[in-house]
């Protein structure tokens, strides 16, 4: 292939993912997205869930140039190798180690995690039709709406609270396990209370069914009356919500464990290996090492390993750190989390003005959410579209102009990871 076209811009086809979470029909920003950047008939009934932009084997993008028109990224990637820059090259080989997203989420996803590297190696060999590649799979979300979810433990003073508040836990996990972390006070060291946190949880997420069902069947009565005297919490508010989506569903009770986080548009949220977490609604852009690691335990009516996931956490407790984001120009933020593999900028540039993504050392795919504008990059330009979906290679610089305000998302490696030494 001429270098020349090697190093031109590749206009993509994005995937998409129609897991029942998701938003139905023209409610959906990924169906808005997939009609625009495919074409694609969006059906009112169907839920869309994640419209994917990579090189992941469960749902690759593809070329959508007319000489190269159903190719894979990936394919393609293999075949000019130079376009990702011999760093990421050295250490990634010739495929994306990121892969970008944008999720429309109507009810909450599974309480889950993602593991480690040396973890995901170990399940991918032992359960290949679950965990699909041996990656890890840290992950930040960027709320395009208000965005909720469960993120973490709570602190130690909280989780006391819960367990002196929440009789139905203190039935499910024995009075045992919960005077274990009630009898903790300051002076016992970090590991004690670890250790009587995982206890505790993992005890709650391995309750029968039977017991769970009227565990949450008295939660809800006992809510209902308590509503007649007080304002619920937001907690309690969101437990019943859930209850609705999972009925009987241990994931319901187990929310009362987690931090409930509230992202407004333009914050981020980042999440390690094994740290537990749920995306409870909203719109957000996503971007993760390229895997599709996930164990699941609750919230979910997929395959569930809650040995695997209790025992793999951090047990970190803790409200967790919110990305702002801070300014690359007037027009471009940008949110570094503490992960090689990615970063993710956000530009917003109003009608008639220009902005230039500088030259960066690895490969870039962008996604124009909103408007429209004229790309400049070396001698050549190309006129874009909201839903359409780019990747640029490693060296190039890009000047933007709008002709209405735009709005778009970059997803490349962590600028970081070019800075090391």
């Amino acid at each position: 292939m001429a270098k020349a076209n090697a190093d031109k811009l590749k206009r993509l086809r994005a995937w998409v993912q129609n897991y029942d979470w998701g938003r139905c029909g023209a409610d959906a920003q990924v169906a808005r997205l997939l009609a625009l950047n495919c074409g694609a008939k969006v059906e009112l009934d169907r839920p869309y869930a994640e419209l994917w932009m990579g090189t992941h084997d469960s749902g690759p993008s593809f070329l959508a140039d007319d000489e190269e028109e159903n190719m894979g990224l990936k394919e393609w990637l293999g075949k000019n190798p130079n376009v990702l820059g011999h760093k990421v090259l050295e250490k990634w080989g010739s495929d994306l180690p990121f892969l970008f997203k944008v999720l429309s989420v109507a009810k909450a996803l599974s309480i889950q995690a993602h593991p480690d590297k040396e973890l995901a190696k170990e399940l991918h060999k032992l359960q290949p039709n679950l965990y699909k590649d041996g990656n890890h799979k840290p992950e930040m979300a960027l709320a395009i709406t208000e965005f909720r979810a469960l993120c973490g433990f709570i602190t130690l003073e909280e989780l006391k609270g819960v367990l002196e508040d929440v009789p139905e836990i203190v039935e499910l996990v024995g009075s045992a396990s919960a005077n274990q972390v009630l009898d903790i006070d300051n002076r016992d060291g970090a590991e004690t209370v670890k250790s009587a946190l995982e206890s505790v949880f993992t005890q709650l997420m391995s309750a029968s069914k039977e017991m769970t069902t009227k565990a949450i069947s008295k939660l809800k009565s006992r809510l209902h009356i308590k509503s007649q005297l007080r304002c619920l919490t937001e907690k309690e508010q969101l437990v019943l919500h859930l209850e609705k989506q999972y009925p009987g569903d241990i994931g319901v009770i187990s929310a009362f464990f987690f931090n409930y986080v509230k992202l407004n548009p333009g914050e981020a949220l980042y999440l390690g290996a094994n740290e537990p977490h749920a995306y409870l609604s909203g719109e957000c852009i996503e971007c993760m090492a390229t895997s599709d690691n996930v164990v699941r335990a609750g919230l979910t009516p997929k395959h569930r390993d809650i040995q695997t996931l209790c025992s793999m956490l951090t047990y970190k407790q803790g409200y967790p750190e919110i990305l702002k984001g801070f300014p690359l120009s007037p027009y471009i933020t940008r949110y570094l989390p503490p992960f090689d593999e990615f970063e993710v900028d956000r530009c917003i540039l109003p009608k008639g003005h220009s902005t230039v993504f500088p030259a960066i050392p690895g490969p870039s795919i962008f996604l124009i959410f909103l408007g429209e504008g004229t790309l400049y990059y070396g001698s050549w330009e190309d006129m874009v579209n909201e839903g359409d979906v780019l990747f640029a290679p490693a060296n190039t610089e890009i000047t933007i102009t709008t002709t209405s305000e735009l709005q778009l998302y970059r997803a490349g490696v962590n600028s970081r990871f070019f800075h090391a030494l």
